[in-house]
């Protein structure tokens, strides 16, 4: 268990995504550009299987936006799409209403 000052660190925000493409090498990466309003940032994320690019761009997601930036393929991720999965599926968390990117998940 943790506690809710350890969940507290974590920086939950929405994020606009601008662009997103296959990864030339990677079966289940995909690169987004994400807005959050004052900044943009590059997320790698292992979604592939499950999403087209075409299908995020203009979707207001849920990022981990205070994660260190990793390396994979080469490529720095600055941050992790959060999606829920019962198995099978991987589902993105987006909003219900249209919010402003940079947005505080609380």
């Amino acid at each position: 268990m943790i506690t809710i000052d350890d969940f507290k660190k974590i920086e939950l925000k929405t994020a606009r995504v601008i662009m997103a493409e296959r990864i030339e090498g990677s079966e289940k990466l995909l690169k987004l550009k994400v807005s959050l309003g004052a900044e943009e940032r590059q997320i790698l994320a292992g979604i592939s299987k499950q999403y087209e690019p075409e299908e995020l761009v203009g979707k207001n997601i849920v990022i981990v936006a205070n994660l260190e930036p990793r390396m994979m393929m080469g490529l720095e991720s600055q941050g992790m799409v959060l999606a829920a999965s019962d198995g099978n599926e991987i589902s993105v968390l987006t909003t219900m209403r249209d919010i402003s990117p940079g947005a505080e998940i609380r």
